[in-house]
């Protein structure tokens, strides 16, 4: 586990998963049909509690300047400090993404209000990321 610093905002264009996970694949087919990877762009997976139980998961793309929003929704992932692990081949077992962000979340400074953030270094490492406290 380490600290992580996000120098800059992100803008991102996002498709929420019609549930979760067995939404999550569906979403991020979708994206890489309309954005292509190779384009110098990074992919991303946002995911909150909604309530209890339920968890809302958006997958992601970096929006590049002139790009047509295709109509998905545009949020911003602001700069700031994150606690982190990076997963290396995590296709071999996907649930580690889950159980990392169990253990980041038991951390004691991060932000009641923020987000699981799943940065994508290429087709087969992840960064797993949650916001700490300022």
């Amino acid at each position: 586990m380490e600290k992580y610093t996000l120098h800059n905002n992100i803008t991102l264009l996002c498709e929420t998963a019609t549930s979760f996970p067995d939404g999550v694949l569906a979403a991020h087919q979708k994206l890489h049909r309309l954005f292509p990877p190779g384009q110098n762009r990074r992919y991303f997976g946002i995911s909150r509690r909604n309530g209890q139980r339920e968890i809302i998961y958006k997958a992601a793309v970096e929006k590049i300047s002139n790009d047509d929003t295709q109509g998905l929704a545009v949020l911003i992932i602001e700069a700031g400090e994150f606690v982190s692990e990076l997963i290396s081949d995590f296709r071999n077992d996907v649930s580690q993404i889950g159980q990392c962000f169990q253990r980041l979340l038991q951390q004691p400074d991060i932000d009641p209000n923020g987000y699981c953030l799943e940065v994508y270094i290429n087709e087969n490492d992840v960064r797993c990321m949650v916001g700490i406290k300022n």
